[in-house]
């Protein structure tokens, strides 16, 4: 949901008071970011529906991965908050609102999916590799020929992961699944990874957090391959949304 958490005892609690806080076990509060005039506005625009903030929240997250939803409100999109409109009809909006619930399960639990099944290229069993050998410094696309220029092209469907391990028949629509402008698949080859910031001449090193932190060297070969699956199955249900009606 649209929610925030903020610390019992800091002053910046009261900005966020309100008669739905309500008391963890933690020492926290949970306030719901969906405001009464907003849940009022969709419950009027769907008489007869029983729709809570729960069910407005996954239509709205639906909602905005919609193509249609996007190519209407590129302009808008680019530079100020995005406007919710409300679709034509309850079924729709129901659609919209189980979908966001799936995508929303997916993106919160994406540690949590099954690693794609790509190829996994090792040059011997994969179990006889050691700790070391899942170390990754800068994964990169394999290369291919283009055979009517001759010119070297990126195969996004191999990944060099590193000198002992090449991920193989990764499917190209994967990479539909874009997050900010790049496809999530591109983010993880590009966070994982070992960088030094020139200024600062700090090395920010993915594998510290795999082996140290997760007691796991494979992490970031295994999160590549679940965000392989996480863009598949978003792209499964953002392919299954219904079009955007209005009701205007």
């Amino acid at each position: 949901m649209f929610i925030y958490f903020d610390s019992n005892g800091l002053s910046e609690a009261e900005l966020f008071s309100g008669p739905q806080a309500t008391q963890t076990e933690i020492g926290y509060q949970r306030r719901d970011g969906i405001s009464d005039a907003g849940l009022a506005h969709f419950q009027k625009a769907y008489p007869g529906e029983k729709i809570n903030k729960e069910d407005l929240f996954y239509y709205i997250y639906g909602l905005l991965h919609s193509p249609d939803y996007r190519a209407r409100y590129a302009d808008n999109l680019s530079k100020e908050l995005p406007r919710i409109p409300a679709v034509k009809g309850a079924e729709p909006f129901w659609a919209f609102s189980r979908a966001g619930r799936q995508l929303a399960d997916l993106h919160l639990n994406y540690e949590s999916v099954q690693p794609h099944p790509v190829t996994l290229d090792t040059g011997k069993p994969i179990q006889a590799l050691g700790p070391k050998e899942y170390r990754v410094v800068k994964m990169k696309f394999g290369k291919s020929k283009d055979p009517a220029t001759g010119k070297t092209l990126a195969d996004k469907t191999t990944i060099i992961y590193n000198p002992h391990i090449t991920l193989r028949d990764i499917p190209l629509e994967a990479y539909t699944y874009i997050v900010n402008g790049k496809p999530a698949i591109e983010w993880v080859m590009e966070r994982q990874s070992v960088t030094t910031d020139k200024s600062s001449q700090i090395t920010n090193d993915a594998n510290h957090y795999a082996t140290e932190t997760l007691q796991n060297p494979k992490y970031p070969l295994e999160l590549l391959q679940r965000i392989i699956t996480v863009s598949l199955e978003t792209m499964k249900v953002v392919d299954g949304l219904p079009g955007m009606s209005l009701n205007e």
